[in-house]
């Protein structure tokens, strides 16, 4: 597998900038092209009120929902500096409808997570959660303040299943070019099964690989990061278990502990 496009989530939060710029070298190294995504919901009139003041202010949501979308997408070419194929798509739709539509042509999606005390997500801006559960595609999930990913040292957190088997081949570009890749399971034993034959499966794509099973009193995410520090690790490649109710997107365990607050870069898939 190779990454030929890379679509980024662009926002006009103070956090895009470094996603694009990390993104930005991932094309660069992958040779792939990198295509900026973003889009604004218009509101819908508010009919309670006189029809005659409806007509007036709607062609002003739309002029202002424009006018973020080419702040966005300057913001997009100053950040994703040449030389570099670059490609742009904007739309007036909800942000997460947008960039899931455009999931259909790219190989990999890059979008960004929010830290404990960052604002909310903004108007342009898309949580990974959604994503995650409806792209069909590999999300690298960045935290905040991160402008550079190499993938030099990775972790792959192995429980075998369908989410991580999708995740380790969707990483094979980074895994390929690795100094170093720790196939690690946390809790049981159970959870184990496999991971040699995980680790034996990327050896012969070249990577130098070790297992790991990390026994812990603790949660499995507070030992899966604890164990990737330790290692020096750049990228933690894991699969995304959840479920939907009641509209909302919700993640169980290691997944949602590590949208909230991993401090490394998170390749996963669903």
């Amino acid at each position: 597998m190779a990454y030929a496009n890379i679509l980024v989530s662009v926002d006009l939060d103070g956090t895009a900038p470094d996603r694009i710029r990390l993104a930005a070298g991932l094309a660069r190294r992958f040779e792939a092209t990198l295509t900026g995504a973003a889009a604004c919901k218009v509101p819908a009139p508010d009919y309670v009120r006189d029809i005659g003041e409806i007509d007036d202010e709607d062609p002003r949501f739309e002029e202002k929902a424009r006018a973020m979308l080419e702040r966005a997408r300057a913001l997009f070419e100053q950040s994703a500096e040449a030389p570099l194929h670059r490609d742009w798509r904007e739309a007036l739709a909800g942000p997460i409808t947008h960039l899931v539509g455009q999931a259909r042509a790219a190989d990999l999606l890059v979008v960004g997570r929010r830290g404990v005390d960052d604002a909310p997500f903004g108007a342009l801006s898309v949580p990974p959660g959604p994503v995650l559960m409806e792209a069909a595609r590999p999300i690298l999930v960045v935290p905040p303040r991160t402008e550079h990913l190499r993938g030099a040292r990775i972790v792959v957190a192995w429980k075998d299943g369908l989410e991580a088997r999708r995740a380790v081949s969707a990483a094979l570009p980074f895994i390929r070019e690795a100094d170093q890749v720790f196939v690690a399971s946390t809790g049981e034993g159970a959870r184990y099964e496999g991971a040699e034959d995980v680790a034996g499966h990327l050896a012969r794509h070249g990577a130098s690989v070790t297992t790991h099973l990390l026994r812990t009193a603790v949660s499995d995410s507070d030992e899966l990061l604890r164990f990737a520090l330790k290692q020096e690790a750049d990228l933690i490649v894991m699969g995304a278990y959840g479920r939907t109710r009641l509209r909302e997107w919700l993640f169980g365990g290691v997944t949602y502990e590590m949208l909230q607050r991993s401090p490394l870069p998170c390749l996963m898939c669903h």
